[in-house]
């Protein structure tokens, strides 16, 4: 189909000066046990074409998944169509912005190696599930296994082609306990710790083994006191640092959200246009990069969903602020440096700024280190609940695991953790970030924004982080 889709485009016919194709087709497959029963497998496909065209400076675009000459040539001639009625009305004249005319292939790690069938996955699945213990008090687990699987061509008038073949892997674990008034529930990896890859990814996270260590866990918080309440040291372990980068820095900063595209729907941002280059974010220790080159982080990328080359620049240097998550539109309107990040969730919706891998970059404290220099404080990991405001500032977020920490020694088990900030004020608290030891990389497929509604993948990666006076509050609270 690809072949032919290219055979198709040379064949197209336009009066636009400039148009594209975008063919992508998406497969997925969710394997899950409850309580040790397996559930019916989920197995999805989908696959079509978003033709655009720039005519007079305006761009417009249209959709199919006829992905015959037919069916290509007749959505150019719509996306033409509405080009030419909207053209009385272009915000941006888009004649000056260069078209990208590179050649790319891009692939996930371990693409093309063997990966288990659904049998054998359902067997490890099983093998798994066995080894949560027998124990009344666990009432619930489920143990999954996802693969998803991304190709996508992306063709112009100006000679780019480029190709793009991605896989994606979430192995998780969830396990709930209940002992007749409170239930705590542990998880481990699922959709918040996804990475591209094979088989490689389960061992480089510990999917075999780790049902047991949760199913534990999830024991000690029915028995642990509930987190306490006031004004401490907070350290946070990169699987809670996703959330709070994704949240409090990937979102602010989408140009488009800044330039007010998203008030309606998603909110806008605490930051100005004007904040670029003078804006102090962060204490010095945060350094926040778009990093499209961590091959197993679930966005990386040869190329955006326009055809721009990705590449490592900084967002945040020495905490000050430097560029905003804006691709060439935003760019050519805003008149501000960005990143390739114009992403699209499919075939049937444009691309627009989105986050891809925004990560903050390791320190120099062990793991030893970060806790040692904390004389009262909680450590939290593994969000479960979150809130945070229309302007991404003001937040709320929960974690499932708590231990306090006092004179540099970790201590006991805390449960329903909970902090709260200000994103203006918290990134200036960061006392110390964790070096390469404690890095991990972590990703989700479920970041939503637009409209209509488009729900993509987004990496972080992220070391141990301590912040200074945070409030905290426990379930009691």
């Amino acid at each position: 189909m690809f072949d032919r889709a290219r055979q198709h485009f040379a064949a197209l016919s336009t009066r636009a000066g400039f148009h594209s194709l975008r063919l992508v087709r998406q497969t997925g497959e969710h394997c899950m046990l409850r309580r040790g029963i397996a559930e019916p497998p989920s197995l999805t496909q989908d696959m079509g074409a978003m033709l655009s065209v720039r005519l007079d400076g305006v761009e417009a675009y249209a959709a199919t998944s006829d992905l015959s000459l037919a069916g290509l040539q007749g959505a150019l001639d719509s996306a033409e169509a509405l080009a030419r009625r909207i053209a009385a009305h272009g915000l941006v004249d888009l004649r000056g912005l260069e078209p990208p005319t590179g050649h790319a292939r891009y692939e996930s790690p371990g693409l093309h190696g063997p990966f288990p069938g659904l049998a054998e996955r359902f067997a490890l699945l099983a093998e798994v599930s066995a080894s949560v213990p027998a124990d009344s008090r666990l009432v619930n687990w489920v143990v999954y296994l996802d693969q998803q699987r991304h190709e996508q061509l992306y063709l112009n008038s100006a000679g780019a082609e480029q190709w793009q073949a991605l896989r994606f892997v979430y192995p998780g674990i969830s396990v709930t306990a209940f002992d007749g008034s409170d239930s705590q529930t542990r998880s481990f990896g699922g959709f918040g710790s996804g990475q591209q890859g094979g088989a490689e990814v389960m061992a480089r996270l510990g999917f075999a083994g780790a049902a047991s260590r949760v199913a534990d866990e999830a024991l000690q918080l029915l028995l642990a006191p509930n987190a306490p309440s006031g004004a401490t040291d907070l350290l946070l372990m990169p699987d809670q640092m996703m959330l709070q980068i994704h949240e409090s820095i990937g979102h602010p900063l989408e140009l488009d959200r800044i330039l007010g595209d998203e008030r309606n729907y998603a909110g806008t941002s605490f930051i100005g246009l004007e904040d670029f280059g003078r804006y102090q974010y962060g204490s010095p220790l945060l350094n926040i990069s778009f990093d499209p080159g961590i091959p197993e982080e679930l966005a990386s990328y040869g190329h955006d969903d326009e055809g721009q080359p990705a590449q490592k620049e900084f967002l945040i240097r020495d905490g000050l602020l430097l560029r905003p998550l804006g691709g060439a539109l935003s760019q050519w309107r805003s008149g501000l440096p960005g990143v390739a990040n114009s992403r699209a969730c499919n075939w049937n919706r444009p691309p627009i700024d989105r986050m891809a891998n925004l990560n903050l970059e390791p320190g120099d404290r062990t793991m030893a280190q970060l806790v040692g220099g904390i004389e009262r404080g909680i450590l939290m990991s593994s969000n479960r609940s979150w809130s945070i405001d229309d302007a991404r500032n003001k937040f709320q977020f929960g974690c499932e695991w708590g231990r306090l920490i006092e004179d540099g020694e970790l201590k006991g088990v805390v449960k329903n953790p909970n902090y709260r900030g200000v994103s203006a004020n918290f990134w200036r608290s960061l006392a110390a970030v964790g070096d390469a030891s404690t890095f991990e990389v972590h990703g989700t497929p479920y970041c939503g924004k637009g409209e209509p509604n488009q729900v993509v993948r987004v990496g972080h990666a992220s070391p141990a982080c301590v912040f200074r006076q945070v409030e905290v509050f426990g379930g009691a609270a």
